[in-house]
């Protein structure tokens, strides 16, 4: 081959290998996956203390400290109108993929109850993160050993005189004190309060007899003796066997039907995003709750706030939000509770 033929070939397929080098090199940024580009807005629709804000900060913290996110994750409470205000905020930010909401009942109840212009329809379903569970609470320096006790009690005080302290109206809290009290042909005072660090306060401190909080809202109280279990509202006790206190574990508290009070109540804890946004972005908050999930922090906060660490995305996840919703409906319209 002449020296000129042979240049000629060089620069043909010298050019050709340059640009597949480059070709190669642009690939990995053309299939990279979405990620975001600046911080992400966490928001809470829900007041500070209770059980979402708690997750939702423990989250922050876990992510923080395993460096799972690039840019910053920041938390926002917008608690107004039962949570109403971080609902409409996210609904108002169509295919914005920098915002997130995680979300309890009040995902269905606020709605129903206030006919606020909101539907969790108009959100984009990312994941089930938990469901969390209700502990009927009564002070410890009461005599009360069980719930049929504590509604023997009630009965005899005559209706309303007990007072049942809980986050919010027409909320999770009030559905399962309208439920109790159908179960039973109780009448409590209902109390309402902004978050469940309110409620549980309540209690210690004998300004109401009972409450209805998340296992996480009363654990600190109950460790110090504060505060004593009853039942948990649902149809099997929680699987968590370590002790809490020197002689109960989470697994040692009868769930309510077995204790002879006939109801049940779990609730969401999941995240969604604003409608509009894509697929590859969801799938983004997808994995990184599942890497939120794999931590030993998340196991210990499972075991610690007595969780069902039930987890569902997609089609599943979405079944089950169609299911709560019908079931918060009849719930609601029960007790009275739907918007005129």
């Amino acid at each position: 081959m002449t020296p000129k033929l042979l240049n000629r070939v060089t620069t043909v397929f010298g050019g050709a290998v340059v640009g597949a080098v480059a070709l190669a090199a642009a690939a990995p940024a053309a299939l990279a996956a979405w990620e975001p580009t600046k911080s992400v807005e966490f928001i809470i629709p829900a007041g500070t203390g209770g059980g979402a804000d708690q997750m939702a900060r423990f989250m922050q913290g876990v992510i923080v400290k395993n460096k799972l996110m690039k840019q910053p994750l920041v938390v926002i409470n917008k608690a107004g109108g039962a949570g109403a205000e971080g609902f409409l905020d996210v609904k108002s930010s169509k295919g914005e993929p920098h915002k997130i909401i995680i979300t309890l009942s009040n995902l269905f109840t606020t709605p129903l109850a206030t006919g606020v212009p909101f539907n969790w329809k108009d959100l984009t379903p990312v994941a089930m993160l938990a469901l969390d569970q209700f502990v009927l609470w009564v002070h410890n320096d009461t005599p009360y050993k069980g719930p049929t006790d504590y509604i023997a009690a009630a009965k005899a005080a005559g209706p309303g005189k007990f007072k049942m302290a809980g986050t919010g109206s027409k909320q999770e809290d009030q559905i399962i004190t309208v439920g109790l009290e159908k179960a039973t042909g109780t009448k409590f005072s209902y109390i309402p309060f902004k978050g469940g660090g309110d409620v549980a306060v309540q209690l210690v401190g004998k300004h109401v007899d009972s409450t209805v909080n998340n296992p996480i809202e009363a654990v600190a109280q109950w460790r110090a003796g504060n505060l004593r279990p009853l039942c948990v509202f649902d149809d099997q006790r929680m699987p968590y066997k370590a002790k809490v206190t020197a002689t109960m574990s989470w697994n040692d508290i009868p769930t309510c039907k077995e204790s002879g009070v006939n109801i049940d109540y779990v609730m969401l804890r999941g995240i969604f995003m604003p409608a509009g946004v894509t697929q590859e972005q969801v799938n983004y908050y997808v994995d990184l709750f599942k890497k939120v999930r794999e931590t030993p922090d998340w196991k210990e906060f499972m075991e610690k706030g007595a969780f069902n660490q039930s987890f569902m995305t997609g089609p599943d996840y979405v079944k089950w939000v169609e299911k709560a919703e019908n079931t918060h409906r009849d719930l609601m319209k029960e007790a009275g509770f739907l918007a005129k």
